[in-house]
C-alpha cells in the first residue's frame, strides 16, 4: 500500500503535463499555413542572409543529442553553461550501487544504470531547449528590428509600394516562418521530454513493486530506498523541464499569432506609403464621420460620404476598426452603400452604381487592414435623405 498512492500521486501529476502539453501542440499546429496570408500581398518570402531557420528536430537528432549529453554527474555550473538559465536545472546525483547477488540485487543494478542514463537525457533536452529559445531570441530581435525600420520610415513619409520597405517586410516575415520552425522544434522536443517521463514514473512503479519481491536482503532494500528517493527527484527535474517547454511553446504561439497581424497591417500600409492610424488624434478628413459612441446594428461604426472621388478615409476608418476590436474581437462588420433617391430614374441607378463601387472600394481597404473576408459583408440601399453617395460600415 505504501507504494500504490505514491505511483498514483505521480501518474496523475504526469498525466496533467502531458495534458497541458497536447493543448500547446494543437495551437501551434495551426500555425503552420499561416504565411500563406502574408504571401497574397507581396508574394513568398526567402529567408534574408544569415538568416536560417532552424528544422525541427527528427527522432534521429535527439538520439544522438543524447548520446552527446551531460552526464549524471555533471557539476551545477556545467549545467548552466548547458542550458542558459543557471540554476535551474541540475541533474540528479545518483549514488552507486553494489550487486549483492540476489535476483533482487540484479534488479538495482539494471534501475541503477537506467536512471544513470535518463539524468544524460534530461541535460541533453535542456541543452536542446536552450539552444532553441537562443535561436528564438535572435530571430525575435531580428524581427523587431526590421519592424521598427518600417514604421519609422511610414511615419516619416514614403512611396507607394516602397521596393526598399517590401524587402525589410520579407525579412521580418522570414524571420516570423524561421520562429514558426523553432515552435514545431519545441513541439518535438515537448514531447520527447514528456516520453522521459512517462518513463521515469514506470521505473518508480517498477521500484514499488521490487519491494515485494522475496529473496531480497537488508542491502537491496537499502538501496532501493535510495533509488526511490532519486527517482522522485529526476521526476521533479523532469516536470521543471517539461513546464519550462510547454510555457516557452505557449509564449511563442501567441506571439507569433499577434505579429502575423502586425505584418499583414504592415503590408497594407506600405502598399498605401502611410501607417494606418497615425495622426489619428489631428483633424479629421473631409467627408468622414466616425462614430464616438456606436450601438452595434444600429448606429454606424463610420460614414464616408464621397463628395469628391478621393476621400482620405483609410487612417479614420482603421482607428475605428482597432478600437471595435478591442471592445468586440469577435466583431463583424457590414458595409453598405447608400444612394439618393433624388432625381431621374437613370440618375438614380446611376447613383446606386457609384455607391456600391465605392462600397467595394472600402470593403477592400477593411481586407488590406487584417479583417478577415468572413467576417464582412456587402450590401446596398437608398435613403432620400442624403444628397451624395455615402458608405456607411456597422459593426454586428
Amino acid at each position: 500500500m505504501r507504494g500504490f498512492h505514491v505511483v498514483q500521486a505521480d501518474k496523475t501529476r504526469s498525466l496533467r503535463s502531458l495534458a497541458l502539453l497536447a493543448s500547446a501542440l494543437t495551437i501551434a499546429v495551426a500555425l503552420s499555413g499561416c504565411s500563406t496570408i502574408d504571401s497574397t500581398l507581396f508574394g513568398s518570402s526567402q529567408p534574408s542572409p544569415g538568416q536560417t531557420a532552424s528544422p525541427p528536430p527528427s527522432s534521429q537528432e535527439l538520439e544522438s543529442s543524447q548520446a552527446g549529453g551531460v552526464t549524471g554527474t555533471t557539476s551545477g555550473s556545467a549545467t548552466a553553461a548547458a542550458t542558459g538559465r543557471p540554476g535551474t536545472i541540475s541533474p540528479v546525483q545518483i549514488a552507486p550501487v553494489e550487486d549483492t547477488g540476489t535476483a533482487v540485487g540484479h534488479t538495482v543494478m539494471a534501475l541503477h544504470s537506467d536512471l544513470s542514463g535518463m539524468q544524460d537525457q534530461i541535460m541533453s533536452a535542456a541543452g536542446k531547449l536552450s539552444d532553441l529559445e537562443a535561436s528564438n531570441a535572435q530571430f525575435a530581435s531580428t524581427y523587431f528590428d526590421d519592424k521598427a525600420q518600417i514604421t519609422t520610415r511610414l511615419q516619416l513619409g514614403t512611396t507607394r509600394g516602397n521596393p526598399h520597405l517590401v524587402q525589410k517586410w520579407n525579412a521580418a516575415q522570414s524571420a516570423l516562418d524561421s520562429l514558426t520552425v523553432n515552435i514545431n522544434a519545441l513541439n518535438n522536443l515537448g514531447q520527447h521530454i514528456s516520453d522521459i517521463s512517462s518513463r521515469a514514473h514506470y521505473m518508480l512503479n517498477t521500484i514499488h513493486a521490487t519491494y515485494n519481491v522475496s529473496g531480497a536482503v537488508d542491502e537491496d532494500h537499502r538501496q532501493l530506498d535510495v533509488l526511490d528517493d532519486e527517482t522522485n527527484q529526476t521526476i521533479v527535474i523532469i516536470d521543471r523541464l517539461l513546464k519550462q517547454a510547454t510555457g516557452d511553446i505557449q509564449r511563442q504561439t501567441a506571439y507569433v499569432a499577434t505579429e502575423r497581424g502586425s505584418l499583414t497591417t504592415l503590408a497594407a500600409a506600405i502598399q498605401n506609403g502611410q501607417l494606418y492610424g497615425a495622426g489619428v488624434g489631428g483633424v479629421l478628413a473631409a467627408g468622414v464621420s466616425p462614430s464616438s459612441s456606436y450601438v452595434a446594428n444600429s448606429t454606424p461604426l463610420v460614414t464616408i460620404r464621397f463628395k469628391h472621388a478621393h476621400i482620405a478615409y483609410k487612417q479614420i476608418l482603421y482607428s475605428a476598426l482597432q478600437q471595435a476590436l478591442k471592445e468586440r474581437p469577435e466583431a463583424t462588420f457590414s458595409v453598405v452603400a447608400i444612394s439618393p433617391t433624388r432625381g431621374s430614374a437613370p440618375a438614380v441607378q446611376l447613383a446606386q452604381t457609384v455607391a456600391e463601387r465605392h462600397a467595394r472600394q472600402v470593403l477592400r481597404a477593411m481586407t488590406e487592414m487584417g479583417i478577415p473576408s468572413a467576417r464582412l459583408s456587402l450590401s446596398s440601399a437608398t435613403d432620400p435623405g442624403v444628397h451624395t453617395t455615402e458608405v456607411r460600415v456597422f459593426v454586428h
